[in-house]
């Protein structure tokens, strides 16, 4: 029931699921965060399809103790852009930031970065602005980093298209805004040989440098890079053992030291169709399907978006021995269309920890609602 109220799965009482209301025909792009009083925060963007200028920002709270989400509440309003991908920042001086996209259709390289403000824990906004330092063709995914040293780094990746060709992601590499000032202004750090490479999501390494996971475009695998001068340099993005199938991730460290990672546990050698883009159900944004690249490689659409598997490292990603499925399916991903039910993808997780150990997770589920789950770190250890 979309009614947001945590329930036992009836399979498995350990977890504790809530299905989020959504006003929306489409439901995407879950991000989650632990504001500064306690409450759990959920944004995604939704709609009637990806791409469209219907689609806006929404948020819902789980205040601390409650075991209902409030009803969602919308936070973009611009009627000529497609606003996406949504990210919470709770600032050290109190304010909440809200980050997200807005782009014309399916051309992600015309997007924008746009900031709202909220002084009362998201209860009330300021209005939006566009990140001055963030040029068309930036997109956001993950939460901003504060490194020991005080800068704020905040993970981007560019989309780029060839001429003559609409954006089809296989040109697109990441890199980091850095601040030393708050916020104020922001310093554009490349991360060198990250073509394919997006959604980097960073975590502090054990030994006080900074680590980082990549979606890979190529749908093949998770990609890992490193920086021991606090985001200013990074190596080259590795591929690790775990599978992408080009769709976002989301790592976190935990408060015992290991490492959690949810991700769809697929790959493009689990795809029986490709897509030509993620957004070819829009009239005015299909790659031309016949011109390859000149890098020689093109992105890879269509992988399947399941399973969704939530897994753990203690040895800061360079083995993931523990894993553990929470949605299965066949990840059927080939249309974006939510009005008639044609997707089933399970996707784009966001992993926090609240204060009592507890994991909050919450993903898509077929581009429809928005699932959180609340586990214990040990759920993916006690295989049933």
């Amino acid at each position: 029931m979309l009614d947001g109220l945590l329930r036992p799965h009836p399979e498995d009482p350990a977890r504790l699921v809530a299905d989020l209301p959504s006003p929306c025909v489409q439901a995407h792009a879950a991000n989650l965060m632990v504001l500064g009083d306690g409450t759990l925060a959920c944004v995604w963007f939704g709609g009637s399809m990806e791409g469209r200028s219907d689609i806006s920002v929404f948020m819902s709270r789980l205040a601390p103790g409650a075991a209902q989400w409030s009803g969602p509440v919308q936070l973009s309003h611009d009627a000529e852009r497609s606003e996406q991908n949504p990210v919470l920042f709770p600032a050290p001086d109190g304010a909440l930031w809200l980050l997200h996209t807005a782009q014309h259709s399916g051309h992600q390289d015309t997007s924008v970065v746009r900031r709202r403000l909220s002084r009362d824990h998201g209860l009330s906004w300021e209005p939006a602005e566009t990140l001055a330092d963030a040029p068309a063709g930036t997109f956001v995914r993950q939460p901003i980093h504060i490194h020991t040293d005080g800068s704020w780094l905040l993970p981007v990746f560019h989309c780029r298209s060839q001429s003559g060709q609409a954006w089809d992601g296989s040109h697109d590499d990441s890199g980091v805004l850095r601040s030393a000032d708050q916020g104020r202004s922001w310093q554009r750090i490349t991360v060198p040989g990250s073509l394919g490479c997006v959604h980097m999501s960073i975590v502090p390494a054990s030994d006080g440098g900074l680590l980082a996971f990549f979606r890979s475009r190529w749908a093949d695998h998770v990609y890992r890079s490193r920086s021991d001068d606090g985001g200013q340099t990074w190596q080259v993005p590795e591929p690790t053992a775990l599978p992408n199938n080009n769709s976002s991730i989301q790592a976190l460290r935990l408060a015992d030291g290991r490492l959690a990672m949810i991700f769809n546990a697929s790959s493009a050698a689990n795809a029986t169709e490709r897509r030509e883009s993620l957004y070819d159900e829009l009239d005015d944004a299909t790659p031309a399907p016949t011109q390859e690249p000149t890098t020689g490689r093109r992105a890879f659409w269509g992988a399947p978006r399941a399973p969704m598997t939530l897994a753990l490292s203690a040895d800061d990603g360079l083995s993931w021995p523990w894993q553990r499925k929470l949605e299965v399916g066949d990840g059927w991903c080939m249309s974006n269309d939510s009005e008639r039910g044609r997707n089933r993808e399970y996707s784009y997780p966001s992993l926090r920890q609240g204060a009592d150990g507890a994991l909050h997770l919450a993903y898509t589920v077929f581009r429809q609602h928005i699932r959180h789950v609340r586990v214990q770190p040990d759920w993916v250890t006690a295989q049933p």
